[in-house]
């Protein structure tokens, strides 16, 4: 296969976006310079075609899937349905699995929330959905997700709102929205969400279910839609903390082909953590994670009350200050605005520059997609692009190199206070779900509905520590999240916690939709 050739009109413009002054001279023997160059291109696509075991192009397996009609999806939060099993027999025979739409499960499309990837169709599973299958759950089929899962609410998906089962006039929390609708509604058991600045924890709050962003690196992002390589997260989103566990054994792990991991991870049985007794284990309320200017006072009080029950099973609880907290939220958007620009749209998900296992059919597909579809992204990857392209051009992305540079010094202080204590807990979000707001998800004016709950959350996607949250009450008859953070890799306290907590609360009631 030969490489498409450039005009002199390509040229043109590839000089005027370098700021090159080019005569016609110049033009013509860059022209031919760079067509001599591009001949290494066409080797490479025929050793691509003719050694990897991908072969050119990869076929998708044939397997089964139907887009819902709107009467069978009543929260809009199947993408598509499926029936896809291994036949194996494991830790999770028999359970039923969402995958959000960001991650490749072959031969099924994938949307990503978004026109720009829509007809795209995975020839691979991703590493996740491997294990999965391996462990013997069933996958019933792909979850609506944001627009390039970028909202933490559930507004923005090119397939419409998802709806939250407690009142379906209210959001669930985004970006993993509908795979926190489903497994709250008891659609299924178990589910997948990808988590970048809260977007497994924030619906799993809002939506009243268990929803754990991993230490980073712990599990394999390979196969998933990326947005900011130094902030992918996957992470298990169920009804229970031992469900959380079980999946998190199952997906932990180094895979080979994931840059953000690792080369060695210890294997845990993340189950055998849960043992329901918290004696001895130190809870910190962590002072700056309350008191918000959108805070609700009865969600914080909650949350404190909460917290300080850990003292009738063995616990003791105290107060924490780490001052820098505030400030994670905004080191947290410089990362993800100029990283996304520069990798998820400019470098068309994957980026360059690193090792790992590249999808290079989805990168041919979305960057087609995403120039002729470039009007009906939401507003939140308008936004997004708009800065950082701005901050990338004129300021040359110093201020994320200033960003990169103070996480350090965010992730000390919260080791600081993991050391007086076990675990860190506040609030996941501020409130309670909020109205789905009327409008077009391209409106601008829709923006602040979109942000604003990620500021308990995101600190822990840029400082990698391991993060669950559990419902902690009900407010006005709506899910209290709070989280509870540990040390990097120490998951199994985390969830030790979680479990502890969880068993101390007693059983969550459903929702009544």
């Amino acid at each position: 296969m030969t490489v498409p050739r450039p005009s002199a009109a390509n040229l043109r413009a590839a000089a005027e976006h370098f700021g090159f002054h080019l005569d016609e001279d110049a033009q013509r023997a860059y022209l031919a310079a760079v067509t001599h160059t591009l001949r290494s291109y066409d080797v490479v696509d025929e050793l691509y075609r003719d050694l990897c075991d991908h072969s050119a192009p990869p076929q998708p397996p044939d397997r089964v899937y139907r887009f819902p009609e709107p009467g069978d999806n009543p929260l809009g939060a199947w993408y598509v349905t499926a029936d896809i099993a291994s036949g194996a027999t494991g830790p999770l025979s028999g359970r039923t699995v969402a995958i959000k739409d960001n991650i490749a499960v072959a031969g099924i499309p994938m949307m990503n929330g978004s026109r720009a990837v829509e007809g795209y169709v995975p020839s691979r599973d991703a590493t996740v959905v491997h294990r999965l299958l391996a462990a013997g759950a069933t996958i019933a089929g792909k979850s609506v997700c944001e627009d390039l899962c970028c909202s933490g609410s559930s507004f923005t998906s090119a397939s419409g709102p998802v709806r939250n089962p407690w009142d379906p006039t209210r959001e669930t929390g985004g970006s993993s929205s509908g795979s926190g609708a489903l497994v709250a509604a008891g659609e299924v058991e178990l589910a997948l969400g990808g988590d970048q600045g809260g977007s497994v924890r924030i619906p799993a709050a809002l939506c009243g279910i268990v929803g754990l962003k991993p230490t980073y690196g712990l599990v394999p992002y390979t196969g998933a839609f990326p947005i900011e390589r130094t902030i992918d997260h996957l992470g298990p989103m169920t009804r229970t903390v031992a469900d959380a566990a079980v999946m998190l054994t199952v997906l932990a792990g180094p895979d080979g082909h994931d840059p953000r991991q690792p080369a060695t991870i210890a294997p845990v049985d993340y189950r055998s953590a849960l043992t329901g007794d918290a004696t001895g284990l130190r809870v910190g309320i962590l002072a700056e994670g309350f008191g918000w200017a959108n805070s609700r006072p009865e969600v914080d009080e909650l949350v404190r009350s909460a917290a300080r029950r850990f003292t009738e099973i063995g616990g003791t609880v105290g107060d924490i200050s780490v001052p820098l907290h505030r400030r994670g939220i905004h080191v947290f958007n410089v990362i993800i605005t100029d990283g996304a620009t520069y990798q998820m749209l400019e470098g068309n998900g994957y980026g360059l520059g690193v090792d790992g296992l590249y999808d290079p059919e989805l990168m041919a597909h979305f960057v087609r997609q995403r120039v002729v579809k470039a009007d009906q992204f939401a507003s939140t990857i308008k936004a997004t692009a708009l800065c950082g392209h701005y901050n990338r051009n004129t300021l040359g992305c110093a201020s994320y190199a200033k960003a990169r540079n103070l996480v350090p010094q965010l992730r000390a202080a919260y080791d600081g206070a993991l050391e007086r204590f076990d675990v860190l807990v506040m609030p996941t979000v501020p409130g309670t779900a909020n109205p789905l707001p009327e409008g077009n998800p391209q409106d601008v004016g829709l923006l602040p509905h979109a942000s604003g709950k990620a500021v308990n959350t995101a600190p822990m996607d840029i400082t990698g520590h391991p993060a669950i949250s559990v419902p902690a009450g009900l407010a006005d008859g709506l899910p209290v999240g709070m989280i509870i953070v540990g040390k990097r890799f120490d998951d199994a306290t985390v969830l030790k916690v979680a479990g502890a907590f969880e068993t101390l609360r007693g059983g969550f009631p459903q929702p009544p939709y």
